[in-house]
């Protein structure tokens, strides 16, 4: 699967890397979506796949330039090194809109699944009864997830790491949105806040020759918890990638069909119209390490069109439609050149 790309290749992908990065971080958007219609889903999966017993003997014997193309590194690196930059610059910008402009923001992401069932489907020729089956039941699944009530925070170490491995599958499953899963699971604020937070704070202690928080029973918690959900992501992330590698070979079309149907259903969980619904204890909206609310779900409404929001928002849908369908345009475009 590996192959070899020009400087300018590497930029883009590196680029599609910051996009899914910043997908991976809003609940309701999936990174596996932003991977499969820009093109890299099924080389990412079976880079992962090549994560096994193998690289594991070329990395101990010393064999480190075998392990890198056996690996495709190159691509890993790219990837997901956009991916975590875009964790401290693109999803900070992200973060910035949702506060202010949350209805557009959403709305240009319901523009942009839109466009990726378009993207996705119009080359999916085969639709006999079986397809069309396991395109349903994708579906239902995608809707079944959106309207899921959440469950209690639950910090057990062995229940964060299966949160891991669930949370990562926004990466892995295009249409599932790792970010909303963990606040179906109870745990988005524990784990993608504020564990985090507190690995930022021991890490900046670490760096001035502060190590109070070794006598700090707190702090050593949240790093427990944060190294138990770091572990289940990794075996997750590898875990469902062998999986999926092996079906998307022997059923690539039953699985497209209900890639398809997921990412249809999973519509409900980017719906612009919704009011964020926050978690009250004793009266009051509880607050997270970062002092912000901290979200439970979202209760969705019908649009008023006699008022001028709507009707921008609906401009936003529209803009992101169109720009999945420039994006379709540009990749058509590449491979008749690359054809010619």
């Amino acid at each position: 699967m590996a192959r070899e790309r020009t400087i300018l290749d590497k930029f883009f992908l590196f680029l599609k890397g910051l996009s899914m990065g910043a997908a991976n971080k809003v609940p309701g958007v999936s990174g596996g979506t932003v991977s499969f219609v820009l093109g890299f889903y099924e080389e990412m999966i079976y880079s992962f796949r090549k994560i096994n017993y193998k690289a594991f003997l070329l990395l101990i014997n010393g064999r480190f330039k075998s392990f890198y193309h056996y690996t495709n590194a190159t691509f890993l690196l790219l990837v997901f090194g956009g991916s975590t930059f875009s964790y401290f610059s693109v999803s900070l910008v992200l973060d910035y809109l949702l506060e202010y402009y949350e209805l557009y923001v959403w709305s240009s992401f319901f523009g942009m699944i839109l466009g990726s069932i378009y993207y996705i489907s119009k080359d999916f020729k085969d639709w006999k009864t079986t397809n069309v089956v396991a395109m349903a039941i994708g579906a239902a699944l995608g809707i079944a997830i959106s309207f899921m009530n959440p469950a209690k925070e639950n910090d057990n170490l062995w229940f964060v790491f299966a949160c891991g491995i669930i949370g990562v599958s926004g990466m892995t499953l295009p249409g599932l949105s790792g970010s909303f899963i963990l606040i179906l699971l109870g745990n988005y604020v524990l784990l993608l806040v504020d564990s985090v937070t507190m690995l930022y704070k021991t890490f900046a202690e670490i760096i001035t020759g502060d190590f109070s928080f070794m006598n700090s029973e707190e702090r050593l918690r949240y790093l427990k918890i944060i190294a138990s959900f770091t572990a289940g992501s990794a075996f997750g992330l590898i875990f469902t990638s062998h999986i999926l590698g092996y079906v998307l070979k022997r059923w690539h079309q039953i699985v497209t069909a209900i890639i398809i149907g997921f990412i249809t259903g999973s519509l409900g969980m980017v719906w612009p119209w919704k009011k964020v619904i926050y978690k009250v204890e004793n009266g009051k909206i509880l607050l997270d390490a970062r002092g912000n609310e901290v979200v439970e779900n979202f209760k969705r409404y019908s649009p008023d069109f006699s008022q001028q929001e709507t009707w921008i928002a609906i401009f936003y849908i529209l803009l992101g439609l169109g720009i999945i369908l420039l994006i379709d345009k540009y990749g058509q475009k590449r491979k008749e050149y690359e054809d010619e």
